[in-house]
């Protein structure tokens, strides 16, 4: 919760059923970052992180709200460290991707996130659609980070993540 722009965010579940295949298309609004108004109740943003999400992944865990200098300027800032093993930065006020980045390397679902379009450039080998047997998907379904808590130090600008 943000007293200043008076909104609330949190983030949405994954798609069912969990044979993807059965589900075509990128199942909005699952997985998604809402940043919604509280006295209007309107949704003010969504960012979708894992459209059509093939693992479960789920990320409505931790959601950080810090204030950092983007290009030079302070912005208010929401960091989600994300079960499909991404943490994700978004500007608050608007839901514009800053930032995202994989936790470590082993994670092996999607090559990147384009900052661009804020969508994951997945790795086909770790689909998990039908006739094709994928093994080695990292994270599993328990995903990277799953429940752990966060802290924000302001005066090192650090997040502390339970990974």
């Amino acid at each position: 919760y943000d007293p200043d722009l008076k909104m609330l965010y949190y983030g949405s579940g994954n798609p069912a059923p969990w044979n993807e295949t059965m589900r075509p298309g990128d199942n909005k609004w699952t997985m998604t970052i809402w940043g919604r108004d509280i006295n209007s109740g309107e949704a003010k943003f969504g960012y979708q992180k894992t459209p059509h999400d093939e693992w479960d992944y789920a990320g409505v865990n931790y959601m950080g709200l810090s204030e950092q200098k983007v290009n030079g300027k302070m912005t208010k800032l929401l960091t989600h460290p994300d079960r499909n093993g991404l943490v994700y930065t978004l500007n608050r006020e608007n839901g514009d991707l800053v930032n995202a980045f994989k936790i470590d390397n082993t994670v092996n679902w999607v090559k990147h996130v384009d900052l661009k379009t804020g969508l994951p450039v997945r790795d086909p080998e770790y689909s998990t659609h039908m006739d094709h047997e994928a093994k080695g998907i990292c994270p599993s379904a328990m995903g990277y980070h799953n429940q752990g808590i966060e802290s924000y130090d302001p005066n090192r600008q650090l997040f502390f993540m339970g990974v």
